[in-house]
């Protein structure tokens, strides 16, 4: 079954370079970890990805944002970019920078 995405496909968001692990809950395989390579308001793209499927839905928690679900889009044999179910407000996407800065 593909994955109906609700934000609007904006794979060209400035994205931000970090590297930051999470927990990931996925339906199918459980609890999964992610490193993320980079983050827009829209989306991410991980690293270490396990074998998922385009259209496969994780949800996690975020630090500001709390819990988040993002489908997977894309995938490579190295990288994943997935697009969250809903747009990340400007502010707390800057407050959310910053947390992740901190840790």
């Amino acid at each position: 079954m593909q994955a109906c995405l609700s934000a609007i496909d904006a794979r060209k968001a400035a994205r931000h370079s970090l590297d930051h692990h999470v927990v990931a809950q996925h339906p199918r395989l459980g609890e999964i970890g992610l490193s993320i390579n980079n983050i827009s308001a829209s989306g991410f793209m991980a690293t270490d990805v396990p074998m998922l499927r385009k259209g496969d839905r994780v949800a996690m928690r975020l630090p500001v944002i709390g819990w988040i679900e993002a489908h997977l889009v894309w995938a490579s044999a190295e990288r994943a970019g997935f697009q969250f179910e809903r747009l990340i407000r400007k502010d707390d996407f800057i407050d959310l920078l910053t947390a992740l800065e901190a840790i």
